[in-house]
Order: structure tokens, then C-alpha cells, then sequence
């Protein structure tokens, strides 16, 4: 897969958990479930652009930005859901828990990372797995709600002959707040990052064939992987849907810590995101978002 068409996945993956209308899994999202049911169509159809700012990898002192466009794509199954949560398949549903499959993905390296002279290129990954995601409290009035989420989730890479390359484990803290009137969706997000060994080893290790004065030979652990901070911000405005979200991560105490592929221990990943809705289905089903 070309790194044009990884970045659109990561795009629309990480577009889901931006939008705090609730998918800033890192880009854009439709339900939180935070407002009374209205019926609303079943699917809904259109287009978008949005541009992000992406470090070539965690730990990367490069990075890249880019302006791509991306299919908006909701849809309101009863297990089979789009939306503002990301992309998922919900397996298990009541008031305060629920088990789904959760997606994620991640942006291949470019050939010009100076750390990774030398070295193959890194492909891009997509991720999923299962979360199972608690809420912890919410409004009387449903304007807001505060969940536990904890998705684990099996990395493969995108190219021809995929391989699976370790998984990775992310509990959060979630919390949606709706606007008041249309107003806009705020959405906060905090917690660790883990994964095992496989997977460090693909971004963080250094085998002794590529291994150079600069950049010695690296074994790299499974384990803590740091911690991120995300806040995003959504809203709809008739058959207009904007976005935006802010993500710090930062890699101190991570098990890959001393890495020479490892330049920078903190980042900012800034996104926006404008979608158009240019056709919905006739059938409506409940909704709460």
C-alpha cells in the first residue's frame, strides 16, 4: 500500500476519535450517545478534506504534513457501526458497558528519516482488536459522560504480503461533553501506551547489519510505551461537518527509551477535518447522537 493511501487510513482512523461530537481514535467521529434518541438515517454518504501533521514514528524528530481528501462515511447498524466513535463491530451492549472491535492505524516511514538512514523502510500498520469500554459516571441530563476504555488490538502491516507485527494495549480515560443547541463537541482523552516486544522491535530496534558508529545495535522490550493527552473539538452544521484535535505524547520511562532510533521524547499531532453530506438513506433508525 502507497503512504498516501496509509495516511488516508490513519486519517479516517484517527478522525473518529477527533470528533468529540462522538472518532479521535486520530480522526473524525459522529456518536457519543450523550443526547435523548432522535430517529436520524441509517447511513449517510459524502466527502471530506483534511489536513495533519504526523511525526514519521513515536520518538521521531522528523515529521510530515499532509492535505488529503477521505470519504465520510457514517452508519447506524444495529452491531455494525460509523460514526463519530471510529469504525467498529459492538459485541456486547447495556447502560454502562460495552464490548466492540476497535481500528486503528499508523502512517509508514518516508525514505528520508535521517535516524533510519540506511535502514528498510517502515510500512504502515492497521490494528484491531477488541475494547471493552466502561462508563464511569455520566450528567443527569446526558450532556456529558466519563468512560474507561481498554481496546487491544493485533498490528499487520499494509502491503502485499501482510505480517502480523505485535499488539498494542491503550486504556483511557475518556470524556465527551455535548454542545448545547448544536453548539460544539468537546472531547478529552489521557492514559499509557503498551505493546510487546514484536511490535517496539519494528520501530525501536536496530539489527547489527544496520548498525553504525551513531546508531549501535538495539534490542527493544515489550512494555510501557509512554503516555498520550488528546483533546478534540466537533461540530455539525446542516450537511457540513467540522473538526479539529490537538495529541501530546510523551515517550519518558518508555521500555524503548534508549534507543538511537528514539530523537524526541514529546510530540504535538494537530489535525482538521471538513466533510460534506451529499446523500443519506431514506430509512431512519434511533439515534443518540
Amino acid at each position: 500500500m502507497s503512504r498516501r493511501r496509509a495516511v488516508a487510513v490513519l486519517l479516517l482512523s484517527a478522525g473518529a476519535a477527533a470528533h468529540a461530537d462522538v472518532p479521535v481514535e486520530a480522526g473524525p467521529d459522529v456518536d457519543a450517545g450523550l443526547s435523548a434518541p432522535k430517529q436520524r438515517p441509517l447511513w449517510e454518504l459524502g466527502i471530506g478534506v483534511s489536513g495533519l501533521r504526523l511525526p514519521d514514528y513515536r520518538g521521531s524528530d522528523q515529521g510530515h504534513a499532509y492535505l488529503l481528501p477521505f470519504p465520510y462515511i457514517v452508519y447506524r447498524g444495529t452491531w455494525l457501526k460509523a460514526d463519530r466513535d471510529g469504525a467498529r463491530a459492538l459485541l456486547f451492549d447495556s447502560p454502562d458497558a460495552k464490548l466492540d472491535l476497535s481500528f486503528g492505524a499508523s502512517a509508514p516511514t518516508r525514505g528520508n528519516n535521517l535516524a533510519r538512514e540506511g535502514m528498510p523502510d517502515l510500512p504502515g500498520n492497521a490494528e484491531v482488536g477488541p475494547s471493552l469500554n466502561v462508563t464511569l459516571d455520566r450528567s443527569p441530563k446526558k450532556r456529558w459522560r466519563l468512560d474507561l476504555r481498554m481496546p487491544l488490538r493485533a498490528a499487520v502491516t499494509l502491503q502485499h504480503s501482510p505480517r502480523y507485527v505485535g499488539l498494542t494495549f491503550s486504556p483511557n480515560l475518556n470524556l465527551d461533553v455535548t454542545g448545547a443547541d448544536g453548539g460544539w463537541n468537546i472531547g478529552l482523552l489521557t492514559g499509557p501506551l503498551f505493546a510487546d516486544r514484536k511490535y517496539h522491535a519494528q520501530y525501536y530496534g536496530v539489527d547489527p547489519a544496520y548498525a553504525t558508529p551513531q546508531r549501535p545495535a538495539y534490542s527493544a522490550r515489550g512494555g510501557y510505551a509512554g503516555w498520550q493527552t488528546l483533546a478534540s473539538t466537533s461540530r455539525r452544521v446542516g450537511n457540513t461537518w467540522l473538526g479539529g484535535f490537538v495529541r501530546y505524547e510523551n515517550l519518558s520511562g518508555a521500555v524503548y527509551e534508549d534507543s538511537p532510533l528514539v530523537r524526541r521524547k514529546s510530540a504535538l499531532t494537530l489535525g482538521f477535518a471538513v466533510s460534506w453530506i451529499l446523500t443519506t438513506s431514506s430509512e431512519t433508525v434511533s439515534s443518540s447522537e
